[in-house]
């Protein structure tokens, strides 16, 4: 779990919000970008791709919260700091989320 200057989708500002990094290992290592999931603590309105957060304290939140479908490439320079550790179970589902929006269930290699 990360703190990130947030671009909002329409680019009309910038706020810092939590974040999940998504993108994998050897894709953070050969370029000067992550790819991230926004975290809200609006937990009212769960759509699609988004993940009701089980261990939301361990991960570092300060209240309960969701992994968001929201994607973006941030450069690394956004990141202001690290909040915690999202639980195995909790990535496990925010990944199952992920495959779900980004219809990678109906990939054909």
């Amino acid at each position: 779990m990360l703190l990130v200057a947030f671009i909002y989708s329409d680019e009309s500002g910038v706020k810092q919000r939590p974040a999940v990094i998504i993108s994998s290992e050897v894709y953070n290592q050969h370029r000067q970008e992550s790819i991230i999931c926004a975290i809200t603590s609006r937990t009212d309105r769960i759509l699609t791709g988004d993940y009701l957060i089980r261990d939301w304290k361990g991960a570092g939140l300060l209240s309960p919260s969701v992994a968001t479908g929201i994607i973006r490439t941030i450069k690394r320079n956004m990141i202001i700091r690290r909040l915690g550790i999202l639980s195995k179970d909790d990535l496990s589902e925010i990944e199952k989320q992920l495959i779900i929006s980004l219809g990678l269930t109906d990939l054909k290699v």
